[in-house]
This record gives C-alpha cells, sequence and structure tokens, in this order.
C-alpha cells in the first residue's frame, strides 16, 4: 500500500492542473461505464458493399515452407512469448492467464483493473503479448499460401474463444487502449490475407455467423480506443499506435459510417503526432531505439495502407518518416548491430516474417528503400527481407533489384542535434570500421520520460562491425523493481556516477520525477580526427553541486579514442566509471587498464590514474548487480562490465584511453 501511494503521489507530480481535471472527469466517465450508463451504443449492422484495397499481398514471393511449419505449430498450441520458447497454450489458449506465472487476471471492468499488480495479472506483458494476436497473421498468411482452410479454422477457434472469454470491457484485455490497438491491427491483417468480407471461407452458414461476430468484435474495440485514447503525458508511442489502428480499421472496414469517423481521427492524430513524437532529424523524442522501431512499422503500415487507398498524408510527414530510417541507418554499424539505447520490449506491430535471421531494423532500411527510392538504403541493408515482401508485393524484388546503391554515402548521417545523438568514426561500411555513438539526448518524452534511461553522456563503441562497448539493454518492465531500476539507471550504462546516485530520480517503472538536463556543447568531424563535447546537470542537486562534461575525441590515424571526464565540485565525492562490454567480449588485465578481446580483434583500454583508485571486472554479479546485457525482453546473459572507483576532491579531470 506504501508503494502505491507513493507511486500516485509521484504520478500527480507529472501533472498540470488540466491533466489532472481531464484524468478525474475520465474515472468518473469509467465508473459511470462500469454501472452501465455510458458506452452501451448498439453496434451497427455493418455493409459489406465497399471493397478496400489490401495492403498486405497474398501474392508475395516467400518460401511458404516457413510460415507452414510456423503454422502448423501455432495449430498444435505451441508459440515463443518472449522468453519462453515452444510452450503449449493449448488448441484454445487461456486468454485472461499469464501464461508465464499461471495468474488468472480477473474479468472485473478492464479499465478499473491494476495491471501494474502481479498478484492479480501476473506479468502483464505476456498475457498481453499473446492477445495481440500475432499469431493468427501467420495463420493467415499459411492459408493465403496455401488455400487450406484448416488453418482458417484455427483462426475461428482462436477467436470465438477469445470472444467467449474476454467480453465488452471486461478483464486485462480491455485495459489499455493500445493493446486494442495492436490487436485490431493484427486482425485487419489477417482479415486481407484471408479475403476479406467476399472471402469463400465466410460463404456457408457458420462462415457467416463467424463473420458478424467478427466484425462486432472489431466495431466494439475501434469505438473502444476512439473513446479512450491516450492524452497529456501518456501521449507517447501509445497513441499513435491507437491513432494507427483507428485509421487501418476505417480502411480495412469501411462497413460503418463510424468508420468515417475513424478515419479522419485517426489520419489527423498521426500527423500531429508523427510530427511531435520525432524530431525533425528523425530521432524519435522516447530516446529509446526499440520505440523508433515500433513508431515506424506504426506509420509506414499507416502510410501504406492509405496509398493503396488513394489516401495521403503530408509531405512533412512523410518527410519526418524517411529522417527516421536515416537515423536507423546512421547508427548501425558495419555488422548490422543498432545501439540498444532506452526501454525496450520487444514490441513489433505485425510478425510477417518468418526467418530466423530477420532483423527489423534492417527490415526498415528495406521498407524505406522501396517507399523513398532510397539506393543507399539499399547499399545499409543489402537484401530484401519477407516483411518488406509482404508489404509491397510480388513485385518487390523487381523494384528493389533496380535500385541503384552505387555511391551511396554512408552513414547517411553524423549528427543529430535535435536528438542528442553524435556518430564519431572512420573507415565505414568495411572491416576496419570504428563506430562511436554518444548520447547527449534529454531523458525522454514528455514529463514522465517513461522509455528513457539515466544515461546522458554515455557512449557504444564497435569495431569492424563487431561490438565492444555496448549499451546493456532493458529486460523487465513491470516485475523484478530491482532489475528495471538497474537496466535503466545509470551504473547500468557506460558512464560516470557520483556518489552511488543515478543522473536522475526515479518515481515509478516508467516515471523519472527529477530529470538531468544534458546538450552537447561541440561537434566537430575532420579527416583527422573526431570531437564530440557534452554536458549534463544531474549532480547538480547534491548538497556539494557537481557539473559533469565528458570529451571524446577520435583519432583517426593512430585509431585511438580519448575519453576525458571533467568534474567540476568544491567537496569530496565517490567517483565511479562504467564500461560494459559485449558479453562475446574478453576482459584481461594489462597495464593500467584492460584488454577487450573479441575474434581475432583486441582494444586496449588504459584507465584514469588517480589516488586510491581501484577497478573491477564484474560478470553476472547479483551483490552488486553488475555485469549484464539483455538482448531481448526478459532474457539477459552475463556480460564483462568495467567498473573504476575513486574518492575525489575539488575539481578533476579523468583521463580514459581505447586503442582500436
Amino acid at each position: 500500500m506504501k508503494q502505491w501511494f507513493r507511486w500516485r503521489l509521484n504520478r500527480l507530480r507529472c501533472m498540470t492542473l488540466a491533466e489532472v481535471l481531464h484524468r478525474g472527469v475520465r474515472m468518473l466517465s469509467m465508473h459511470a461505464e462500469r454501472a452501465g450508463l455510458l458506452g452501451s451504443e448498439v453496434v451497427l449492422s455493418p455493409d459489406l458493399m465497399p471493397a478496400p484495397r489490401p495492403w498486405v499481398h497474398a501474392t508475395a514471393r516467400v518460401d511458404a515452407a516457413l510460415y507452414l511449419a510456423a503454422a502448423d505449430r501455432i495449430a498444435e498450441g505451441r508459440l515463443d512469448l518472449f522468453a519462453l520458447s515452444d510452450i503449449d497454450v493449448g488448441s484454445t489458449p487461456r486468454w485472461n492467464r499469464d501464461p508465464k506465472t499461471g495468474v488468472e487476471a480477473p474479468l472485473t471492468y478492464g479499465k478499473l483493473l491494476d495491471y501494474r499488480d502481479p498478484k492479480r495479472v501476473g506479468d502483464i506483458k505476456y498475457l498481453w503479448e499473446l492477445n495481440r494476436h500475432l499469431h493468427l497473421v501467420t495463420l493467415a498468411q499459411a492459408y493465403a499460401l496455401s488455400g487450406d482452410a484448416r488453418y482458417f479454422r484455427v483462426i475461428r477457434r482462436h477467436l470465438e474463444s477469445w470472444f467467449d472469454a474476454c467480453p465488452y470491457r471486461m478483464g486485462p484485455n480491455w485495459s489499455s487502449s493500445l493493446e486494442l490497438g495492436i490487436r485490431l491491427i493484427n486482425w485487419s491483417v489477417a482479415w486481407q490475407l484471408l479475403g476479406g468480407a467476399a472471402s469463400p471461407l465466410f460463404l456457408d452458414g457458420e462462415g457467416a455467423r463467424f463473420r458478424r461476430q467478427w466484425l462486432e468484435g472489431v466495431f466494439r474495440h475501434a469505438q473502444f480506443i476512439r473513446g479512450h485514447l491516450s492524452s497529456h503525458s501518456s501521449a507517447n508511442n501509445h497513441l499513435i499506435g491507437e491513432a494507427a489502428a483507428l485509421y487501418l480499421a476505417a480502411l480495412a472496414w469501411p462497413c460503418w459510417p463510424h468508420a468515417r469517423r475513424w478515419l479522419a481521427d485517426g489520419a489527423a492524430i498521426l500527423e500531429r503526432e508523427g510530427l511531435l513524437q520525432n524530431a525533425p532529424d528523425g530521432v524519435n523524442r522516447e530516446q529509446a531505439v526499440s520505440y523508433q522501431q515500433f513508431d515506424l512499422d506504426l506509420l509506414l503500415l499507416a502510410l501504406l495502407a492509405g496509398k493503396a487507398n488513394g489516401k495521403k498524408f503530408s509531405a512533412a510527414l512523410e518527410s519526418r518518416i524517411e529522417a527516421m530510417i536515416e537515423y536507423l541507418a546512421s547508427i548501425m554499424d558495419a555488422g548490422g548491430h543498432v545501439p540498444m539505447f532506452g526501454d525496450s520490449d520487444d514490441a513489433v506491430v505485425v510478425r510477417l516474417a518468418q526467418s530466423g535471421e530477420h532483423c527489423s531494423y534492417r527490415s526498415l532500411l528495406a521498407t524505406g528503400a522501396l517507399l523513398f527510392c532510397r539506393g543507399d538504403f539499399k547499399a545499409k541493408t543489402s537484401a530484401l527481407d519477407d516483411k518488406t515482401r509482404w508489404l509491397f508485393g510480388e513485385g518487390a524484388d523487381a523494384a528493389f533489384q533496380e535500385l541503384d546503391p552505387a555511391g551511396a554515402k554512408l552513414p547517411v548521417r553524423r549528427a543529430f542535434p535535435d536528438g542528442g545523438y553524435y556518430i564519431l568514426g572512420c573507415d565505414f561500411e568495411t572491416q576496419d570500421e570504428i563506430r562511436l555513438v554518444a548520447d547527449a539526448g534529454s531523458l525522454g518524452y514528455q514529463k514522465i520520460a517513461a522509455h528513457g534511461h539515466a544515461d546522458a553522456l554515455s557512449f557504444t563503441l564497435s569495431v569492424g562491425g563487431t561490438e565492444f562497448l555496448i549499451d546493456p539493454g532493458t529486460y523487465a518492465y513491470h516485475t523484478q523493481s530491482q532489475w528495471r531500476q538497474y537496466f535503466r539507471g545509470t551504473a547500468g550504462h557506460t558512464c560516470l556516477r557520483v556518489d552511488g546516485m543515478d543522473q536522475s530520480r526515479s518515481g515509478g517503472s516508467f516515471m523519472w520525477i527529477g530529470k538531468a538536463r544534458a546538450a552537447c556543447t561541440r561537434w566537430r568531424s575532420s579527416g583527422e580526427s573526431d570531437l564530440f563535447e557534452g554536458w549534463h546537470d544531474g549532480y547538480l542537486r547534491l548538497p556539494d553541486p557537481v557539473l559533469h562534461r565528458r570529451r571524446i575525441v577520435l583519432e583517426k590515424r593512430t585509431r585511438r579514442v580519448v575519453i576525458e571526464d571533467t568534474l567540476e565540485m568544491s567537496g569530496v565525492h565517490e567517483v565511479e566509471l562504467f564500461f560494459h562490454c559485449s558479453d562475446r567480449c574478453r576482459v584481461d588485465p594489462a597495464e593500467e587498464g584492460y584488454m577487450l578481446g573479441q575474434s581475432s580483434r583486441t582494444l586496449v583500454m588504459k584507465l584514469p590514474s588517480a589516488p586510491s583508485a581501484a577497478s573491477h571486472v564484474y560478470l553476472g554479479s547479483i551483490a552488486p548487480i553488475s555485469g549484464w546485457v539483455s538482448r531481448r525482453f526478459d532474457d539477459k546473459q552475463p556480460a564483462p562490465t568495467i567498473a573504476w572507483k575513486a574518492r575525489l576532491a575539488g575539481n578533476t579531470v579523468l583521463r580514459s584511453e581505447i586503442m582500436c
């Protein structure tokens, strides 16, 4: 109860008066809905005459065997959910049960259910992931490729059982509008691949009855989302997902007069939020690369669906989407690795590819290459992927082949001043590449900065397309609070920490109540060297304030990286430096520092010299928590972390060097 009260108080502190009033009115309306006084409109009979044009193409040229095998596993009741591989969810899953913990969530009014309470709902991420219905798309793909109606029968069985188990507005699957939105988008894709309203699958009596039931579910989902859009400090990627769902639902099912409102509202929100939530230089303002991918998926689906049906977004939004892909192309190293800045929950909007080698970031580059006729995006991704084939149809391979990557200048950009990221490097896209990505961006988006990490002035380093210094990822969300705090905290990044405190103050798992400001003061690139200088004020809140400045220089001829950390302070402080190495790295002691080895390449790191300084390499440590990487949600592996510590007094400059 004490923790719950503290979270509520912190959340209130992050709200404006207007938001407090808005949420008060919303709470009253939700209680009225629960009592049946609001939101009980009759579902209108659909008009099935309009025939929308599909934006996912059943004629995609892919290896059918991959999709049939995946669909057969699903038909047997076996799924992969985050860290759970090949679990048995049954022929009809228990939709309100967390498959990880076995906790069955209650069928109370969804919007008033505390989904943050693991005692009531288990790990809500696992429960929601199953209910996003990503697997229904795989079954629909298998039907489109084989014509075998048994895959449709599995879809029908799953949806019929879902409608029975999850009545309108009741339970955990009616608690988050974003979750309804992702489910609705997956329904729209599956619907198209099954042939739409005129599909022969719906011609007999059972098929027609199921079609009516499904369409009723569509109507209720879209109306619910429209009535419960995320707003104020919660209007982040959730709002873009909800708007995309309304827009895509209107295009897939123009069966009711309401669809015109869904279309108009969805388009207006996507236009506004697509520009608000993504900076002009293409960096997503949540400061989380995974959410950049998630937002791009939503925006690209809406853009392609609109184009297929004669709808257009503004040139400004299309340009912003292109800039977002440019950012991903620029931070991706020669080996295809992308820094894991900020939160990640492995979210995908629709799972259209089945290859184990599928990379969502490379896929976005391939889609961007075709959409914007960008030979440089093609050069970066090198090959077309199945997801892009499903989105562009049977002509995708020929169109991709025609793009000319000759003369492509990579990386596309080096400085992203709006987002706060800067790329130092040389010999790009070769086996000798050095690529260092420095972070001087804000903590995150809106007042709560929900998905940001306390990582100001951190950096990642890869050499020859091989990761050496990394961002360790996320691991946990709603559960395992100690791990959640570590992976989003300052010690969980290649940062400097003062007095054992994070740069920013946490108010909850998705809330920061004291946010460090950061900025780049100097950026320069020449043939001889690259230079980055930045600062953050996170430790000015201490009784003896500390201002941290970091200067990074890459000397290209000698392949040396010099990091200078300047501390402006008066008193004595405990200062720590953390260097997070890839889980594939070997770390061995060396004179004045360590050697970082991987394959046939070795980097030499020299640490600062200071009285009483000591260093230690953590690998999978529990006390203290240190030396971990999480490359997928709810999964962590030991990875070497070099920790340097000293007690320092007065203004100090700490110099570290890395020979690449």
